[in-house]
Parts: structure tokens; C-alpha cells; sequence
């Protein structure tokens, strides 16, 4: 990433390959052949340990980029794998929290995605009978890392563009909660269909989370094991700029999507989450009377006053460049279908009509 300036980045978003993972391998071995020798021999942890050599020269590259008070953010799984026989899990997110900590990384709270599997055979060991069998491996982590101390808003137009990047107090609560349990895992489209067999994706929803949680709106996010592009896209959605690396180019990126295609999906996350906030705001003033404070853009009902100025950009048009770079134009403006005179509304009782409405627009 030596084209990267140092100190510029906001946000790091990724999920690297997870070593002793079997699909991934012959990457690692690619990049040094004493990985294969080892697994040949039967030493998992010597491998272990080599495969995540190669992933350190990536977070030493990631903390020298990373602007002070930027965070990273890494999907990580930990591997279960019998090597001679014996079963045993390999640490994956210990391993690079350690390495994180070391070089000077400040570990925060993580986050359990739960990933959890209905497939018959995904209990292991020996069924009913007791000491032999071993738990489901059915969750991954969220890796929280941040570089130095807070970030600072200090002038007055940071000050402005972190209000209007704020989120729903009702998507706090769930955003911010330690354990994901409502996000599925998602296949990749891959070019090459042998490639799917060395695929892990995570979905966009989650990257979409996590680029709203730790960065404003016109902030650089970098993902250094690029894949399918769903950074790419969650910062594309959110306003944020993004930067990408991949070596792998069997994966569809971002790049190679239609235009019209991304900004029609883009509209429908974003249409989405403003229909989640009004129904969340019909269901708890019915619980709970009236709401304190109004949005001052669409002019519905919010919780908290960090929630005022809060301003969700539509793209309007999006250009793939023939530099494998994509710029995209975005409207300043609130969504039109959602500013209404939502107090009157709220008190003549037609809220649901009117998100009937907007469910059908």
C-alpha cells in the first residue's frame, strides 16, 4: 500500500484470509513455501504462526496510514482443523489482537457476529456421549482497534458534518450491541467459478454498520484485502471515499457493477432505513407518548438532540472510470418522499397509511 500517504486514512474496514482455514492454504504457501512444508509435517502451530507473519507486514502498513484517532475494524474467524488426528481451534482472533497491541493499538470492545449454521453435521466429536464432543464454532469477530486517543471534531465545519452523519438512536442500540445476531453470512460473485471455493464474504450490511459507526461522512475508508469490493460499496452508500487492494482478480469488484444498478440499490438501503426510523418512532410514541425533538431535514419525529441534523445523501449518478476508479455525485437534499408535516400526521393517526405509502414508492 506504499501509494497510500501515511497519516490519511479515517477507517480501515476488512476481513483478511484466516489462517489454517484449508481454502486458504495455498495462498499463504504462495507467499511463502515453508507454510506448505510445515502442514505437510504436521506442525499447525508452526504454520499457524507463519501465516499470520505474512498478515502482520499488513497491520504494520495499517497503523502507519491510519490517521490518529482512526479505527480498524476486522472480521476475523477463528479455524478448527484435525491435523495427525488431533482436533483443535487456532486463535485467529487472539493472534492479531496480540500483534495489534504490540505495535500500539488500542483494543476496544469487540463485536461476535453470530453466523450460525443449520446444517446436520455441523456438531462435532462424539455426539451424546460425553468428553469427546466439541461446542459449534458459530460466530466470528469484529476486531475493534483504534490508533492513539479520541478523535477530535474542532472546527466548525467538522463539527457540522459529524451531526449529519449522526445515527438513529434505535440503530445505536443495535449497532452497538457486542453481539450481531441478525446479519447472514452471503456468497461472493466470483468470476471464476474454482474461485468460490476459496471465497469468504462478508455481507454489505455489516461493512455498512461498521463504516456509520467509525467514520463521517467524506472520510477515507481502506480495505487492504479488497475481495468483492463490500467496503467499496458501504462507503459509496454512506458518502465516505474508499481505496481498495486486492491480488486476487477472480473476484467482481465494485468497479464492474452497473451504474444505474448500484445507485438503485443504494436508494433502496437508504429508503429502507428511513422507513425503519418511522416505524420505529409509530411504534414507540404509541408505547411511550411523543417524541422531544424533530429532525430538522425531514421533519419526523427523533429521540435525542445529536439526532437533529442527521442527513442521509442519496447518489444520483455513479461513473466507473478507466482507471479501475469510481467517482460518485451525491444529492445535498433529504429524500423528498420522506418530508411531510409528520406532526400532523403522527396526530391525526395516519402514520401507517403514509409508511404504507412510502413501502410502495
Amino acid at each position: 500500500m506504499a501509494a497510500v500517504a501515511d497519516e490519511s486514512v479515517e477507517l480501515i474496514v476488512t476481513s483478511p484470509p484466516y489462517p489454517m482455514i484449508k481454502m486458504w492454504d495455498e495462498m499463504f504457501a504462495g507467499q511463502n513455501s515453508s507454510i506448505s512444508e510445515l502442514l505437510a509435517q504436521n506442525d499447525g502451530p508452526a504454520a499457524f504462526e507463519l501465516m499470520h507473519r505474512l498478515l502482520d507486514e499488513v497491520w504494520k502498513e495499517a497503523y502507519r496510514v491510519l490517521k490518529p484517532g482512526g479505527f480498524v475494524c476486522v472480521n476475523i474467524g477463528d479455524a478448527t482443523r484435525t491435523i495427525n488426528g488431533h482436533f483443535a481451534l487456532y486463535t485467529n482472533h487472539a493472534r492479531i489482537l496480540n500483534y495489534a497491541q504490540s505495535m500500539g493499538f488500542l483494543s476496544l470492545p469487540c463485536i461476535l457476529w453470530r453466523k450460525q449454521s443449520n446444517a446436520p453435521n455441523k456438531f462435532m466429536g462424539s455426539g451424546m456421549l460425553p468428553a469427546g464432543a466439541y461446542v459449534t464454532l458459530e460466530h466470528e469477530y469484529i476486531l475493534v482497534l483504534r490508533k492513539g486517543p479520541k478523535r477530535e471534531f474542532k472546527s466548525i465545519t467538522e463539527k457540522e458534518t459529524r451531526r449529519q452523519s449522526a445515527i438513529f438512536w434505535e440503530e445505536r442500540n443495535l449497532w452497538y450491541s457486542d453481539i450481531w445476531f441478525d446479519i447472514k453470512g452471503i456468497a461472493q460473485k466470483i468470476k471464476d467459478p474454482e474461485g468460490r471455493k476459496r471465497s469468504a464474504a462478508f455481507p454489505l450490511e455489516l461493512a455498512h454498520r461498521l463504516v456509520n459507526m467509525y467514520s463521517v461522512k467524506g472520510d477515507t475508508v481502506l480495505d487492504p484485502f479488497a475481495g468483492t469490493g463490500t467496503t467499496a460499496l458501504a462507503a459509496m452508500v454512506s458518502a465516505r471515499n474508499s481505496i481498495g487492494y486486492e491480488i486476487d482478480d477472480s473476484f467482481q469488484t465494485a468497479n464492474s457493477r452497473s451504474e444505474k444498478s448500484l445507485v438503485a440499490r443504494f436508494k433502496k438501503m437508504i429508503h429502507q432505513r428511513l422507513l425503519n426510523h418511522l416505524e420505529f418512532v409509530r411504534q414507540r410514541m404509541e408505547s411511550k407518548g411523543n417524541l422531544k425533538y424533530t429532525n430538522s431535514h425531514y421533519g419526523f419525529p427523533v429521540l435525542t438532540a445529536q439526532e437533529k441534523e442527521l442527513l442521509i445523501n442519496d447518489p444520483v449518478k455513479i461513473n466507473n472510470n478507466d482507471n479501475n476508479s469510481t467517482t460518485v455525485e451525491y444529492s445535498d437534499k433529504p429524500q423528498p418522499a420522506f418530508c411531510k408535516e409528520w406532526g400532523t400526521i403522527f396526530q391525526s393517526k395516519q402514520i401507517v397509511p403514509e409508511i404504507e405509502k412510502l413501502k410502495k414508492s
